[in-house]
Order: structure tokens, then sequence, then C-alpha cells
């Protein structure tokens, strides 16, 4: 079962792609959304020409907004939780992206940067 949700917040790290067997590219980046001093970590997948631009354009502190679905933690049915290293209780959610906006602030892009375009693709799921 999954969840349609939208979320706007902020790169915690610069995306990274890899390429499936098949040649598919798939980039993965990690999110935090922050509403009233509580923040919520997401862990975002996206597929196809999608996870080229994002990989392309997107950097750490630049502000996206997400659209796509949520997947709870298969062994779980919670979020992903796990200990950080200051032995803190830690959880994030697992998001697959339909489509990604990319928003202005943050990240080291300048006025001179072409405005991404970015589609929606098919998710292979």
């Amino acid at each position: 079962m999954s969840h349609q949700l939208t979320i706007a917040g902020n790169l915690s790290a610069d995306p990274e792609m890899r390429y499936l067997p098949d040649g598919t590219p798939v980039t993965t980046f990690r999110m935090a959304s922050n509403d009233f001093g509580n923040t919520v970590w997401f862990r975002v997948s996206v597929w196809r020409k999608q996870a080229e631009a994002v990989a392309e354009y997107l950097k750490k502190g630049r502000l996206a907004m997400v659209y796509g679905r949520m997947s709870p933690d298969r062994e779980t049915g919670s979020p992903k939780i796990w200990t950080d290293s200051n032995g803190k209780p830690r959880a994030s959610y697992e998001v697959t992206a339909d489509r990604v906006v990319f928003l202005s602030g943050g990240g080291d892009r300048t006025e001179e940067d072409p405005a991404p375009v970015v589609t929606n693709d098919d998710i292979p799921f």
C-alpha cells in the first residue's frame, strides 16, 4: 500500500545517481521538511529522465517540492527507524517521486543557469 503526498523541503546532501543493469537511471536524495520546529526526514527515489535532471540541477541545500508515493518499511509497516551516532533514535520515510519541482533558494545555482524542465516519467512499479 502506498500513500500520495506532497513535500516541500531542503536537500540535506547532494543527490546520488546510479544506473540499473538495464541502463535505467535512478537518483536518490535525502530531504528535510520543517514544520514549526519539527523536522521530518525523507529519502526520495526518482526514475528515468527526472533522475538525470535532479542529479544535474539539485544540490545540497536546494529547496524542492516532491509529489509522490510513500511506502512504509516492509518489515515493520512504519518509517525506517535507526539510531544516530549520538545514540538518538531517528526515522525517515521512503518516497518514490512522481514529479520533482525545483524551487528557488539555497545551493549554488546562478541566474545564468537554465531553468530545468522536469516531466512526469513512468515509474517502473
